[in-house]
């Protein structure tokens, strides 16, 4: 196999099957569906609610990880809860639980954050509950249940676009990337979130010279962007929309010294045609990458 054909037949390797993918809409519907009927009065397992993450972006690889799905309240929750005292996040958070229990009572389900974590069907679906300002900026108001409650806010349209914008100016190569490095990190257990490796992608690969070529490229871009990465050492980065502010710190980077190395020496094996370049990869990406 080529190098093109082995990373085609990686990123092959790492996409969900039909099954995964069936399995993962019909957790989240029947979930969404259970909210729906009490906090809506219809059965729907689509409507009122938004899929966001990696299977909102496209970037989610295999083995499946969670589904993260924003319900969109009504705004009279709001306003119940906010003639309230004490932390009423966390009470909204701890009502929509009662909720699920109620549908799935065998289920345990618990609160995190701002999200209900419901593991159902082999998928961990993790709900946020929020509130949708249409009429003002089009963002989402996020129960945060730190520091005695307070809200949080979460442009997801804007988060989608900057994955969407950037793929199609890269000819795809942007979700590729991401699929890739997410793969990095599990195999490598690298301490660095998926939210930041989709950001940092689209900030390589704006300025990157080989951005919307083709396979044949896929070495040169994981090793330059290893490059990038290791001059964002305690970068901050800051979720579009939003612009909260997110420091990324260094935990991880002596595994993106090991991680750029390693890919130095595959694409030098690459470009000499020798077939054991592939065990460089496998060292980032593990037995998904083809021999």
């Amino acid at each position: 196999m080529s190098c093109s054909s082995r990373f085609q037949k990686f990123l092959d390797n790492i996409a969900l099957t039909e099954t995964q993918l069936s399995n993962g809409r019909a957790a989240t519907e029947s979930i969404i569906s259970s909210l729906n009927t009490h906090y809506w009065n219809t059965s729907s397992g689509i409507t009122n609610r938004l899929i966001v993450g990696s299977w909102g972006k496209f970037t989610r690889v295999r083995p499946p990880r969670d589904v993260d799905v924003v319900f969109s309240m009504p705004w009279h929750v709001y306003t119940r809860f906010s003639e309230r005292t004490g932390n009423i996040q966390s009470q909204i958070l701890q009502e929509v639980k009662n909720v699920l229990l109620t549908s799935f009572p065998n289920t345990a389900i618990k609160g995190n954050g701002p999200v209900v974590v419901v593991p159902h069907w082999r998928y961990e679906v993790e709900v946020i509950p929020a509130f949708y300002r249409a009429a003002t900026d089009k963002q989402y108001l996020l129960c945060g249940t730190e520091n005695g409650g307070q809200w949080k806010s979460a442009d997801y349209d804007a988060e989608l676009s900057a994955v969407s914008v950037s793929n199609t100016l890269s000819s795809g190569n942007t979700r590729h990337l991401v699929k890739m490095l997410k793969q990095w990190q599990r195999n490598c257990n690298v301490p660095l979130k998926s939210f930041w490796l989709e950001l940092l992608a689209v900030e390589f690969l704006c300025n990157w010279e080989h951005r919307g070529k083709s396979f044949t490229y896929y070495d040169w871009m994981v090793r330059d962007f290893f490059q990038f990465l290791l001059n964002c050492r305690s970068k901050t980065l800051f979720a579009p929309g939003t612009y909260e502010a997110m420091y990324i710190g260094d935990a991880w980077y002596s595994k993106a010294e090991k991680a750029l190395k390693d890919a130095k020496l595959a694409c030098t094996k690459e470009s000499e045609n020798e077939t054991i370049a592939y065990l460089w990869w496998r060292d980032l990406f593990g037995q998904e990458y083809p021999s």
